[in-house]
């Protein structure tokens, strides 16, 4: 499949119309289907051991996730023997290998996503039903891009329509005023649409801010959370998602703030947490309130940035806490992918999930990096996340609806007038990852002596075994190594590949 768009024109031209996704995905499907139908999929013992043909499918150039020539399994060769005068010959420079062991494997695969907001649930809601299903098919189906774990706010986050919670106006401790009528428009209907194309679709929430009378500044842009109010809280977050479960959109987790050490200067919705306010809200009051009530959405903890590692392994400290807690939340704006394996070497016991990433706006290269996000992303299910689940998943030409001071892109663009779809870098890089990568699979080790590759596998569970390397440099031959089988896989320049064998 190719593309024509360039770097320049990206924002004027669709990247790549609706109409070639289904063509994509048969076309993928079939090479897979051919080799199974063939007995040349790849198969592999306990020990590693492998043989048969090899998919690919690639990003890079004017292709997007297009179907590649497959590689093969062979033995690897016995190394000869140096004679009396002869040295062992040097490995090629050129060909840098990957060391692939099954036998070692680490967290389970939930899934990969992205928000949606007030403002992408907006933007959706302004398609036609017929091109809105067509999308949502594209995003959503397990035979497509098969999306399975999206993001929604509790409240509104700096990008909605407008500033709002669920109880506005003057103190009300008791909630008598608290309700949901504002998410009825076209957040709930969004929602309940992307169940129905996949039933299978994870959804956690996240508050901004509380209403603004349970802040010391008495408003939802900025300041800190009063202990006063923790309990109310509490008793609103479950009527939350008692509502939601009501309209029929369960919410299978959620995090008590997003970013709790950030106020935005005030200028969107934002609430600072101390670190034993969070303890104390989810120990002492959550936590129990949840259980009491039977509801089973999960609690996870923190969700903001790398940096805060810290904070992350003394909340952790208390036992009680880990009573009504197993997992924490990750942002990738500030500190480094291995700070999150830090936690998870303290509490290996402890899930881990990244929650919030995206592209800014304006960016000349907003359609052709996907090398940056497939290197995020390996970066992240190398350090034990379960799910990757980006920003706004969509957002108009303008990275609008926005009441905020930051400038971000959607995973898809929606222009507002002609409602033409552009997709990201993001979007291809989550290609790689998505449409093959399937809840439940296990991610198991890759080792390579080249740091300018990024890589992970992961092992779904039916048995097949699927890898993404990203290349950001120049065009190279990787050389696979499973057990005592070998195979050279050729890599484009700037380049994603994901591989699957049986």
């Amino acid at each position: 499949m190719k593309e024509k768009t360039s770097r320049r024109d990206f924002l004027g031209i669709s990247a790549l119309g609706l109409a070639a996704i289904g063509p994509l995905v048969e076309e993928a499907r079939a090479a897979t289907e051919a080799g199974r139908s063939t007995g040349q999929t790849g198969q592999a013992d306990g020990a590693g051991s492998a043989r048969g043909k090899i998919a690919a499918w690639v990003t890079a150039g004017d292709d997007r996730f297009a179907a590649a020539p497959a590689g093969e399994w062979q033995p690897v060769p016995p190394a000869p023997m140096p004679g009396i005068w002869e040295t062992a010959a040097p490995a090629s420079s050129a060909v840098a290998r990957i060391e692939i062991d099954p036998r070692r494997r680490f967290q389970e695969i939930l899934g990969f996503g992205a928000a949606m907001t007030d403002a992408s649930c907006y933007v959706f809601n302004q398609l036609t039903p017929a091109a809105r299903e067509k999308l949502f098919h594209e995003l959503f189906h397990p035979s497509e891009m098969g999306l399975s774990v999206c993001r929604t706010c509790i409240g509104a986050s700096d990008y909605a329509t407008s500033l709002y919670s669920f109880d506005d106006g003057e103190a009300d401790p008791d909630l008598k005023r608290f309700s949901i009528e504002h998410d009825r428009a076209y957040i709930l209907p969004m929602l309940r649409e992307a169940r129905t194309v996949n039933p299978k679709l994870f959804l956690f929430a996240s508050p901004w801010s509380p209403p603004g009378w349970m802040k010391f500044n008495g408003s939802m842009l900025g300041g800190a959370m009063r202990k006063f109010y923790l309990p109310a809280y509490a008793r609103y977050l479950l009527k939350f998602l008692q509502g939601y479960a009501a309209e029929g959109v369960p919410v299978q987790a959620l995090t008590p703030q997003n970013e709790v050490d950030t106020d935005q200067d005030g200028r969107m919705p934002a609430c600072t947490w101390a670190q034993e306010y969070e303890i104390a809200f989810v120990r002492d009051y959550l936590g129990p309130l949840l259980r009491q009530s039977g509801m089973e959405a999960k609690i996870w903890i923190l969700d903001h940035n790398y940096n805060l590692w810290g904070r992350a392994v003394d909340m952790l400290g208390d036992e009680k806490l880990r009573d009504y807690c197993s997992s924490v939340a990750w942002h990738g704006y500030a500190g480094t992918a291995d700070m999150m394996t830090k936690v998870q070497d303290a509490y290996p016991e402890i899930e881990m999930y990244w929650t919030e990433g995206g592209p800014h706006f304006p960016d000349p290269n907003l359609g052709t990096d996907w090398c940056k996000w497939g290197g995020t992303f390996s970066d992240i299910l190398r350090n034990w996340c379960r799910s990757i689940t980006a920003w706004n998943l969509a957002l108009d030409e303008k990275g609008q609806p926005n009441i905020g001071p930051m400038a971000c892109a959607g995973t898809v663009t929606i222009n507002s007038q002609t409602k033409e779809v552009t997709r990201s870098g993001q979007y291809w890089a989550f290609a790689h990852y998505s449409k093959l990568m399937r809840r439940g699979a296990r991610r198991i080790a890759s080792e390579s002596a080249a740091a300018d590759l990024q890589h992970v596998a992961v092992e779904n569970s039916d048995g097949q075994r699927v890898l993404v390397v990203t290349n950001a440099g120049a065009a190279r031959t990787v050389e696979l190594r499973l057990g005592n089988m070998t195979a050279q896989i050729p890599l484009r320049e700037n380049s994603m590949t994901t591989l699957a064998w049986r």
